[in-house]
């Protein structure tokens, strides 16, 4: 197998085509190709669609079709759980039969919704197995083991097609290009076989045992083909009862290869693809493309949407039902209750993800909520539901609730991302809106369906309660610009759907129905911008009225005199000074013997270096700072550093990135002496021939030295303004706490300073801070300080010197780099048209300095992309600016 993968990277087409296939936009073209292809070969019968008429049909079937229908679908989607159970049967997985079932309806019904392609089944498959205990080593084979079967029922199918069992002639006539599909898609079921009974699929899939059982690839086939044949009959009987008498051969054989186009349109649900070539053969049988769409809407409705939202309520629910414990949580001794939400810090990665995919599946639920409402009132009402809601009310109540269904709608989306991000409020709100909602969808038009959804929703709300912890989260322009636009979007289509809809519904009322009764009940469109308008009125009532004290209490604190006293009962760092500044914030944990400095950037708490306080109660400490920080939907991140804090920050589930290399010159081993120093002696001959002279200016500093600091600092910046966070900049009153190193010219001018920074480890490290001098300073200037500063500080007794950071240096240079950091690597080498990185590790090579990694830890959850952008604009904006 090596050996055929060797020859075949030998050639460079296929390296080139692997290399295209890698990139998403790529990947994302070809389904929307192939769906552009499809729509030229059938614009023909889609202009011939009247979104009216399809309402018309669809608004005619009886109830007992509908639930007939219905009831056929959702046995459909649960014939799937035969992949699981095979799974489990093949692979001995310990897993209850409920359980099966259930992870199985949750993955099948994502997995179609979004994709025939299986990876959003894998993926939660994965998930939720893992929940139940089953270790990696035993669910990675069975995953891989089930991905590419699920096609081989179709692939059987096809045979069908070609061998004439199954007819679509005239389908595959008039559109040729479907023959190369169909025969692609049946050559699939030989490749599968042979693989499945390969040795090396026996080695490394059936972990070294046996060659697949002739009876599990025949059990494998039968799972695929029981699937593909119950949603064709599902297809089938939804056809029966819309377009009446319907051959069951041929309109499964249309189905057949309409799924074959799904797939290889490789689009979420086959959708486009499926729908127009359905649509193709259903004309050629001589039915109408309004009745044909009708189908496939309510195909698409009961097969595909309906369940995805029973899966969204499973979902919902899945975080509360207890799942066994894994051998990992027990060694974590993390408890299986995921309501305690303060548990998910001591277990990095799946607990905290399926703790999301709960909420996320209300908040999708919510979504589809205010979706339904809006849908409910775009579309005309049942005529008899009108009579009897007219006979019991009056029409100004119908015509409000109508108008408050709409406000209720638009509200639901809103807080459906509240919902998402845990937010106590938007529970509260949404409980309440939810409850409204059902009762004018009620009283609005007799339609008790939606009601019953929208209690449901609000049942599960109510049962996962616990849930919904956080005070507030941050508001973004981004996403407030995004929500925005959606919304409106949405507005936009109501407003076309209610006027289109109306205008088509009305043509085919029954004989002595007038249309200017219906009409008064079907002022839907009108209400779009008022709708749209008023939600946003009053989520930025909430928004502006949410409570800011406490948060305001979390960022409040720079007390410098308790900062003062911490100092003096422990241990700094080189970044300590900094906290002088009055641009960070402190957070006091454990009771005050653990502080975090930090600032704000967006959703961010950025921490400067590590935690200060006994290393005991450090990881306490960050679990508390991170909770508090949780509350408001802040995540916590450590910027610079350094090794001897990583095993903490990785017991928190952090992930890290190199940052660069700080250089620490060990003053005891510091010399002049020597061939390699040579020109570091000749600049110090110079300038004390010349007459400069170094001194320590020891604090606290007259005004009229602090005045002509100011002028070189000025002259330095030419303009640019200063950064801050991680870097000093010039304040006075940060500048007396801290002897400032000068070198004057023979004048008594000013011609250099650098300002110290104290390293509150009782004097073992010398550092500094603020580095400036004048634009026409001889060459040499910094070094002959670097030099001096350096010999001052062995005098002072200090064991080392901190001459800063190299950004970026020794990042990303090694081949098994993770990609961001070899990004990294490329920018440090060519990147001193910017910066000078590597210009400036030549710089501080000189002084032989020991360099000591410092790196960026944060939280999985977190893009390191996105986090970057922030970092960068923490530090390059203004000093004095607000946090965001």
């Amino acid at each position: 197998m090596n050996s055929m993968k060797q020859t075949l990277e030998r050639f460079k087409i296929v390296r080139l085509i692997i290399s295209i296939y890698r990139l998403k936009a790529v990947r994302a073209l070809v389904p929307l190709v192939i769906i552009a292809f499809v729509y030229l070969e059938g614009q023909h019968e889609l202009k011939r669609v009247h979104l009216g008429m399809i309402l018309h049909e669809l608004k005619h079937v009886p109830a007992g079709a509908i639930l007939q229908m219905m009831g056929v679908a959702l046995l459909s989607v649960a014939a799937m759980s035969g992949y699981d159970y095979l799974i489990r049967r093949h692979f001995r997985l310990d897993l209850g039969h409920w359980s099966t079932f259930r992870y199985s309806w949750i993955a099948n019904t994502f997995n179609n919704l979004i994709g025939f392609a299986g990876l959003a089944g894998v993926g939660l498959r994965t998930l939720l197995y893992k929940k139940s205990g089953v270790p990696a080593s035993v669910l990675t084979p069975a995953i891989v083991f089930l991905s590419p079967l699920m096609i081989t029922g179709l692939s059987l199918l096809s045979w069908g097609n070609i061998l004439g069992l199954l007819p679509a002639a005239a389908l595959l006539h008039k559109h040729r290009w479907l023959v190369f599909a169909v025969w692609g898609m049946a050559l699939y079921l030989p490749f599968f076989i042979i693989v499945q009974r390969s040795a090396l699929f026996a080695k490394w899939i059936n972990r070294g045992q046996n060659r697949t059982p002739w009876l599990t690839v025949g059990a494998s086939i039968g799972a695929s083909l029981l699937e593909w044949l119950f949603a064709g009959i599902t297809f089938w009987i939804i056809g029966s009862h819309l377009l009446g008498g319907i051959d069951f051969v041929t309109v499964f054989s249309i189905y057949v290869i309409a799924a074959i186009a799904g797939i290889l349109s490789m689009a979420p649900g086959g959708i486009g693809a499926f729908d127009l070539i359905a649509l193709l053969g259903l004309t050629q049988l001589g039915y109408r493309s309004d009745q044909a769409m009708a189908v496939l809407v309510i195909y698409r409705l009961f097969y595909y949407l309906i369940p995805w939202l029973i899966g969204l309520v499973l979902a919902a629910l899945e975080i509360g039902l207890q799942g066994k414990k894994s051998a990992d949580r027990n060694n974590a001794g993390i408890e299986p209750s995921l309501n305690v939400w303060q548990k998910i810090w001591g277990w990095p990665g799946q607990y905290t993800f399926l703790s999301d995919l709960g909420v996320w599946a209300l908040g999708k639920l919510v979504f589809a909520s205010g979706i339904i409402l809006l849908l409910s009132a775009a579309t005309p009402e049942l005529l008899y539901r009108l009579r009897i809601t007219e006979d019991l009310l009056s029409l100004p109540v119908m015509r409000i609730s109508h108008h408050l269904s709409v406000l209720i709608g638009f509200m639901l989306i809103l807080l459906s991302r509240g919902i998402s991000l845990r937010v106590r409020r938007a529970y509260i709100w949404t409980s309440a809106l939810l409850f409204a909602g059902a009762v004018f969808t009620f009283t609005k038009g007799f339609d008790y369906e939606e009601a019953v959804f929208l209690l449901v929703v609000a049942f599960i709300l109510w049962i996962s309660r616990a849930r919904f912890y956080r005070i507030s989260v941050p508001v973004s322009r981004q996403n407030t610009a995004w929500w925005l636009a959606l919304t409106s979007f949405i507005a936009l289509v109501y407003y076309l759907l209610g006027n289109y809809v109306h205008h088509g519904f009305l043509k085919h009322l029954p004989h002595g129905v007038e249309p200017e009764w219906l009409q008064r009940h079907s002022n839907v469109a009108v209400t779009a911008a008022g709708g749209l308008v008023f939600s946003w009125l009053l989520l930025t009532m909430m928004i502006t009225l949410r409570p800011h004290r406490n948060v305001d209490k979390l960022f409040a604190d720079r007390d410098m005199e308790r900062l003062s006293r911490f100092l003096g009962e422990h241990t700094g760092n080189s970044l300590t000074h900094m906290l002088f500044l009055g641009d960070k914030s402190f957070y006091w944990a454990q009771d005050g013997r653990v502080l975090f400095a930090f600032a704000r950037a967006r959703d961010k708490l950025v921490v400067l270096g590590d935690p200060l306080g006994p290393r005991s109660l450090i990881n306490d400490g960050i679990s508390e700072f991170r909770q508090a920080a949780d509350l408001y939907g802040l995540a916590v991140v450590f910027y610079q550093a350094t090794p001897d804090f990583l095993p903490i920050y990785h017991e928190q589930g952090y992930h890290f990135f190199k940052l660069g290399e700080e250089a620490m010159v060990p003053l005891a081993d510091f010399t002049l002496s020597g061939k390699k120093n040579a020109d570091l002696r000749n600049v110090k001959s110079r300038f004390e021939r010349e007459g400069y002279v170094f001194e320590v200016a020891e604090a606290p500093h007259p005004e009229t030295l602090l005045d002509e600091l100011r002028r070189v600092s000025e002259e330095w910046l030419n303009g640019r303004s200063e950064k801050g966070y991680s870097l000093g900049w010039f304040k006075p009153a940060y500048l007396q706490l801290a002897p400032i190193a000068l070198l004057r010219n023979k004048e008594g001018d000013v011609l250099a300073f650098a300002s110290m920074a104290p390293g509150y480890d009782r004097g073992e490290t010398a550092s500094i801070d603020l580095m400036r001098h004048r634009n026409k300073s001889p060459n040499g200037t910094m070094d002959y300080l670097f030099i001096r500063l350096l010999e001052w500080a062995k005098e002072q007794g200090s064991l080392r010197f901190n001459l800063g950071n190299a950004p970026l240096s020794s990042v990303g240079h090694n081949s098994g780099a993770l990609r961001e950091e070899k990004v990294a690597h490329l920018v440090f080498v060519r990147g001193g048209h910017w910066y000078g990185f590597a210009g400036l590790r030549r710089y501080k090579e000189k002084f032989s300095p020991l360099w000591e990694p410092r790196y960026l830890a944060y939280p999985a959850t977190l893009t390191l992309s996105i986090l970057t952008l922030d970092l960068v604009r923490l530090v390059s904006r203004h000093p004095e600016a607000k946090e965001d």
